[in-house]
């Protein structure tokens, strides 16, 4: 938990450049990549990376988050195992872009069509 007085203290970000508390970053990371399980991350059987994470904007408390992802790259792993690439963007209830980021997953082989 970041325990910067931004995120826990209302009277101190009345002050700041937001005027009011911010949600911390990881929460919102997390809120998107848990949004992009649904989509395209479910059958992930493990993550390789996160990187390029930009907070592009505020999250306020009271927010509503959505998230959006789309596939950049794909390859096989010499085990027959797929590597997927994916662009990850959360946007809030304006529209507005608060987080950006890459994410690597590894996807199972698929099964071998069966048939004679």
């Amino acid at each position: 938990m970041n325990q910067h007085p931004v995120h826990i203290d209302e009277n101190f970000a009345a002050g700041t450049q937001h005027g009011r508390r911010l949600v911390e970053g990881p929460i919102v990371i997390s809120l998107v990549i848990g949004m992009s399980q649904a989509d395209v991350g479910g059958r992930a059987v493990e993550t390789l990376e996160y990187s390029d994470i930009k907070h592009a904007g505020p999250v306020f408390h009271g927010d509503t988050i959505y998230a959006e992802s789309i596939v950049v790259e794909k390859s096989e792993l010499p085990d027959g195992r797929a590597m997927v690439a994916l662009e990850h963007r959360g946007v809030n209830q304006r529209e507005e872009t608060v987080l950006t980021m890459r994410r690597k997953i590894v996807l199972p082989r698929l099964p071998l069509p069966s048939g004679g």
